[in-house]
Parts: C-alpha cells; sequence; structure tokens
C-alpha cells in the first residue's frame, strides 16, 4: 500500500515539488511563498526554445534557480534526498514522467490535476473538456497512484467552462486557483479522501491534424477546436490559421467565404483573428482588405477520427 500524505499539517514542512510547464509555476511560488522548504525540484530537461540555438529551462527550473532551489532532471535523485533528510511529501503539478512504483512506495505524492476525475484522465484534460463542449470542468488533488490519475480525491474544486473559453485563458486561471486550493489542502491536512467514481474517459494528447478545421462540421463544433490554438485550414493550397472567430447564424456555402463569414455544415463563423500563410497574426479585416478573399473557399475534407 502507497505511503498516505500527512493527515496532521504540523507535518508537513518538506515539500519536494515535480512538475516543468508554466502551469506548474504557480503552485510552486504558492508553495514557497507559504513557508514550506523545498529541498528540491525535478523538472524536465533544458531545451531548445524559439529561434534561437541556447538551451533554455522549464519554467518551473526557472522559478527554481531564481529561488536557490536544487533542480534535477532525474526522480532517483529524489529518493537520494530523501535518504539523506525525510522529504514530508511531493507535490506534483505537469510532471509529463511517470513516476516509478518504488518512488512511490518510498514519498507521499499528491497531483493538482485539472479535471472532474475520472473524466479526463490524461496528458490533454482541458483541451479534451473544450473540444467535447462540456460545460464545467473541475481542480482535483489525488493521491499519485500506479495507474493514470487513478488515486483517490483530497480536495476538488467545479470549474464552469463558458462557450468562449478559451485554452489559454482557462489553463492560465485554473494555475492560479489550483495553486490556492493546493495551499489549501496542505494547510489542512490530508483527510477523508474520496475515491473516483464514474466512466473514466482518457484525454489523448492532441495532434496537429486535431486542429484543422473540416468546414462539414458544425460552427459551434469548429469555434471549439479554435478555441483551443493553432487551428487551421487551407487556402489555395496554404496552410491558414485562425485564431479568432464568432458563431453567426447566416452563412455561405461550406468553406465559402462572404464578407469574412464561412460557411460550415450548420451555421456560420464570423473570422475575427487569422494568420495567412508567410504572415504574422492580423484583424481578419485587415486582411481581407488586401486578399479580397469573398468568393474564395476554404478547403472541406473530411478529417478522420
Amino acid at each position: 500500500m502507497l505511503p498516505l500524505p500527512p493527515s496532521n499539517p504540523e507535518d508537513i514542512r518538506r515539500v519536494a515539488f515535480l512538475g516543468t510547464p508554466a502551469i506548474a509555476v504557480p503552485t510552486l511560488a504558492a508553495i514557497i511563498e507559504a513557508g514550506y522548504e523545498v529541498p528540491l525540484v525535478i523538472s524536465g530537461e533544458d531545451k531548445r526554445r524559439g529561434r534561437g540555438k541556447e538551451l533554455s529551462p522549464t519554467p518551473v527550473k526557472a522559478l527554481a534557480v531564481e529561488q536557490g532551489i536544487p533542480v534535477a532532471t532525474e526522480v532517483d535523485d529524489l529518493l537520494a534526498e530523501h535518504v539523506r533528510s525525510p522529504i514530508d511529501l511531493a507535490v506534483v503539478v505537469a510532471f509529463g514522467q511517470i513516476i516509478r512504483t518504488d518512488v512511490l512506495n518510498e514519498i507521499p505524492m499528491v497531483n493538482l490535476h485539472f479535471s472532474a476525475l475520472p473524466r479526463w484522465r490524461g496528458a490533454a484534460p482541458v483541451e479534451r473538456a473544450i473540444l467535447e463542449g462540456d460545460s464545467e470542468t473541475a481542480i482535483d488533488v489525488i493521491t499519485v497512484a500506479e495507474g493514470l490519475d487513478e488515486g483517490d480525491i483530497w480536495a476538488e474544486r467545479v470549474w464552469p467552462l463558458g462557450d468562449d473559453a478559451t485554452l489559454h485563458g482557462t489553463w492560465h486561471d485554473m494555475s492560479i486557483a489550483g495553486a490556492q486550493l493546493m495551499i489549501e489542502t496542505l494547510q489542512a491536512g490530508f483527510s477523508n479522501p474520496t475515491a473516483q467514481t464514474g466512466t473514466s474517459v482518457y484525454a489523448k494528447k492532441l495532434r496537429t491534424e486535431d486542429l484543422r478545421l473540416d468546414w462539414t462540421r458544425t460552427a459551434a463544433e469548429l469555434h471549439r477546436i479554435i478555441r483551443i490554438g493553432n487551428a487551421w485550414t487551407e487556402l489555395d493550397g496554404q496552410r491558414f490559421k485562425i485564431h479568432e472567430a464568432t458563431v453567426v447564424e447566416g452563412a455561405p456555402g461550406i468553406g465559402e467565404i462572404d464578407d469574412l463569414v464561412v460557411g460550415t455544415g450548420d451555421g456560420g463563423l464570423q473570422l475575427v483573428t487569422v494568420q495567412p500563410a508567410g504572415k504574422p497574426r492580423m484583424e481578419a479585416a485587415a486582411w481581407a482588405n488586401g486578399a479580397q478573399p469573398n468568393g474564395s473557399r476554404f478547403d472541406s475534407v473530411v478529417i478522420d477520427g
């Protein structure tokens, strides 16, 4: 049986952290600000980001280094630190790596997960919730278990998803709220967990093809894809990104452009912000002034699931 996190908040002093992307930064920052000792941070490898050739640290590593906290990339280093001086709890947020059972057997671990478990276990929970048109999701603090996102729930906050919720904005807001929920849970101690109930749904990572716009689908469905970010189609054989659009009732033929409204299988999409091939992001009206797209048609190839 895996070790449970401390039920007495007074027993939580040394808190290790495992995380990599920007959405994990608010939780690490909140743990530091709350006065917990963070003996070690485990994060992903440095990568080349942008057009430069220099390696850049992950967002989590950058904060840890700024705060003078030791950083490692291997989970084995966590075990070594635990042997040197026991770690009371490890907090995991968007770490992106499987944690071995031998580590779980030694150190109590909790994970901040962004879905209403057991719905959307896996790598892309918010993306899948938006794509499926879910009206709400949740932020959960769960035990890190051997199975993917299968641990008991220690705390949960329901999170509404409006019809205009974007992935970027939702991740930003949920990461901040999640940090607060984690601190509240640490300060209250871990008692009376709730087992997950219901049907499990896997949130597989999105592919580029998942973001391609098939104009035979409904405007509402396509709008959800656009809200994820980097949605694309083709115009005259070249990739064309649509960053922002609104759903409207009247529409031309499928894929056809008329006064910046594109026809779909049901309803239309009013283009707001676009990015033609080889161009920067721009207002759709500015693009139309030069391109004169009325009567043109985006491709409407059917995308296989």
